[in-house]
């Protein structure tokens, strides 16, 4: 049974690639631009543009499963290609956003839902992910200041948030690939635990080997800083997630645990794991 993997240079689906690697399956990885190396042998390579959907028909045809991120742009033109070419399980990458009481108002959620809805209204079997904040941001917000200056700066050092790691989420697709029971089912999941900035921030320092500067700064400054690296939509997300987690404690969840068997990965296993990137 052959899996396609699409954005299998991504954080999650490089790991869903390997996840199935590992159960014995048959993968075919896909991305718009060359692969970087490190795939698990006998791996299937292609190239395909969900933006493009001409380059679908090939990469789809005999697979039966697939992996996908959301690209609303191109879901009618995938959701056609895997039709025609008898795909049987979608696992998308979805967002958490979708759940919030104004994600008709937010453009992150209104992208996410329109791809779970192309996907609902098919004839293709379904799963969700839906994942809050992400562990792998960390590396988009603060790597460079760490790796240059030991620094970390942001406008509320203690906000709590809940990340969650990577490979849990591609954990949750692989098994939602391999294991029965999962299809038409949408898994809200956030992190294991709730903490602080500052504790994320010593979690990275104690990952790396030495200390890190914690440096409070203003909200205008954090979206220069945050401008350097992230598009205008995902540094409104962040900030108002961060500002949230001065109210009230994130959401945490042990959807992880429950649906794979086996319990999430904390932050600082994740820093653990990223440590050579902060270096």
């Amino acid at each position: 049974m052959v899996t396609v993997v699409f954005g299998a240079g991504g954080n999650v689906g490089r790991n869903v690639a390997a996840g199935l690697s590992s159960a014995g399956e048959k993968v075919r990885l896909t991305s718009r631009k060359p692969l970087p190396t490190g795939f698990p042998p006998g791996a299937e390579v292609v190239t395909a543009d969900l933006e493009s959907p001409e380059t679908l028909p090939a990469v789809l045809d005999g697979a039966q499963r697939v992996f996908l991120y959301a690209k609303p742009e191109g879901i009618d033109g995938f959701v056609t290609a895997a039709e025609s070419a008898g795909v049987q399980h979608v696992v998308l990458l979805s967002s958490g956003s979708v759940l919030h009481p104004d994600a008709a108002h937010n453009p992150i959620a209104r992208s996410h839902i329109a791809v779970e809805s192309a996907l609902e209204n098919s004839g293709l079997a379904w799963t969700f992910i839906r994942p809050g904040m992400f562990a792998t941001n960390t590396l988009w917000w603060w790597r460079d200041s760490i790796r240059d200056e030991s620094t970390v700066r942001v406008p509320y050092p203690d906000a709590q948030t809940a990340p969650i790691h990577e490979k849990d989420l591609a954990a949750l697709a692989v098994t939602a690939f391999t294991r029965p029971g999962h299809r038409g089912r949408a898994y809200p999941v956030w992190g294991p635990e709730s903490l602080s900035i500052r504790q994320q921030v010593r979690h990275i320092g104690a990952a790396v080997g030495r200390e890190i500067t914690l440096e409070p700064i203003s909200v205008e400054q954090a979206r220069v800083e945050l401008g350097k690296t992230m598009p205008p939509i995902g540094i409104d997300a962040i900030l108002a997630a961060w500002q949230a987690g001065t109210i009230a404690p994130p959401q945490v969840s042990t959807v992880v645990a429950d649906v794979t068997g086996r319990p999430a990965h904390t932050f600082a296993q994740w820093a653990e794991d990223h440590a050579n990137d902060f270096r």
